[in-house]
């Protein structure tokens, strides 16, 4: 059985906006033309896939299930202008990479470094940005590559997603702080009420409830800051694991084995990009010195 792209993005967008006509605002189409498209698409399936109720429409059993494949139909079908699309021009002269702001700052230099060597005539962008604004970005060409931290994330995309590995946050002080030498029970009490700092970014992804363990909690945006916050003794804070070993990082301690806890914190990180054939030569670079900076972890670990 044959579908056209256009009933499967009139189908998808008629459930999305749960409405004919602000579809076929939507679509830049008349109501009728939007009926019929989904009427059409119903007899060739001989399934109803919305009850019409006054001006709105419910979707089905049917139409729910069907849902779901037509989106990834139609991503796949984005995917494959893009491609197409990109065999015909050359290489990149500039290319940008978004970062959460909890990827360590030695990771993207390594990942510089590499495409220094790589693609020497290549501009490089670094830019930091929420999950969103990276869809966004991506879907719109700005952004080019992007290290997404990607807890709980199940969207479909219309680009291409690869699974890097964990990034381990355990909680740190100051050096020499009172609260290396209390005891677990002496140590939690001080963590529930001293100053705690947080990642925005991790507040914005929904994450507050994982990561706040104090009422008296600070949002900071940049994680160098809050390196320096805890260094002067402000308060303490969850940090990546692998940050110790940066020369930013000395003045501050890990809390982890007074805790008495083998693991902090883990949150999935992966590398999205476009799909397109001047990307995917730069991918194998990147993916490259995100390896050599996972290496260069385990070494110190």
């Amino acid at each position: 059985m044959n579908f056209s792209i256009e009933q499967l993005l009139a189908f998808v967008t008629v459930y999305d906006q749960l409405s004919f006509s602000k579809a076929a605002v939507k679509l830049n189409k008349h109501r009728t033309t939007v009926g019929q498209v989904i009427g059409n698409l119903e007899d060739q399936l001989a399934v109803t896939l919305f009850v019409r109720i006054g001006r709105k429409v419910e979707p089905t059993e049917d139409g729910h299930l069907l849902y779901h494949y037509a989106k990834q139909t139609l991503e796949q079908a984005r995917v494959l202008d893009k491609v197409a699309l990109s065999l015909s021009f050359g290489g990149l002269e500039s290319i940008t990479i978004a970062s959460s702001p909890i990827i360590p700052p030695r990771a993207l230099c390594i990942i510089r470094e590499r495409l220094l060597r790589d693609f020497p005539s290549m501009r490089v962008n670094f830019v930091f940005k929420t999950k969103s604004e990276v869809k966004r970005g991506i879907e719109s060409g700005e952004i080019h590559f992007a290290l997404v931290n990607i807890h709980e994330s199940r969207g479909i995309h219309s680009f291409d997603s690869t699974f890097l590995g964990h990034i381990e946050f355990i909680p740190f002080v100051a050096k020499g702080d009172k609260k290396l030498d209390m005891d677990f029970e002496e140590l939690v009490v001080a963590l529930r009420s001293e100053r705690q700092f947080v990642l925005k970014s991790l507040i914005d992804e929904g994450l507050k409830e994982k990561v706040l363990m104090s009422a008296n909690h600070e949002e900071v945006e940049n994680m160098a800051l809050i390196i320096k916050l805890v260094k002067e003794g402000f308060g303490w804070a969850w940090l990546p694991k692998a940050v110790r070993e940066s020369d930013s990082t000395i003045g501050i301690e890990p809390l982890r084995e007074k805790m008495g806890v083998k693991q902090g914190f883990k949150f999935a990180i992966a590398l999205w990009c476009p799909h397109s054939k001047q990307v995917s030569t730069i991918k194998k670079s990147v993916l490259s010195a995100i390896s050599d900076y996972v290496s260069e972890v385990d070494k110190h670990n």
